[in-house]
């Protein structure tokens, strides 16, 4: 069973950054695809980022690009979303997800929906105040 926990979600002023961890308890973690989704209140969940397994193909959601990063350690099984400049609209709850199917692959476009990925995690909040 592949298990996936977030870390680092907390308050913090708009402006400011704040570093996710996911931490997978699989070592088969190097073969899958990684992504980050979030959800606002009263919203669906949304795509934020995603990356392959040897970080060469990375997704970014317009809203964040150029402002988060998404990166992952394959020796230590985790992998991160370093969100700088941090906006109202950023606050939520974090999730990672994890797609096997993928393999050693670049990503494609489908690993932009929720649909595809295997393992979640329960999720972490992130609160942004104006």
């Amino acid at each position: 069973q592949v298990q996936l926990a977030e870390f680092g979600g907390g308050s913090v002023q708009a402006g400011a950054s704040v570093r996710l961890s996911c931490e997978c308890s699989r070592d088969s973690f190097v073969s899958y695809a990684m992504a980050w989704f979030r959800q606002r209140s009263g919203k669906e969940r949304e795509f934020v980022a995603a990356i392959n397994w040897n970080g060469e193909s990375i997704y970014y959601a317009d809203s964040v690009k150029g402002r988060f990063t998404i990166f992952r350690d394959n020796e230590k099984n985790i992998v991160y979303l370093q969100m700088n400049s941090l906006k109202f609209e950023d606050t939520g709850v974090y999730f990672c997800a994890a797609d096997h199917g993928i393999g050693f692959s670049a990503l494609d476009a489908t690993l932009k929906d929720s649909t595809p990925y295997d393992y979640w995690g329960r999720g972490t909040q992130v609160t942004v105040s104006s």
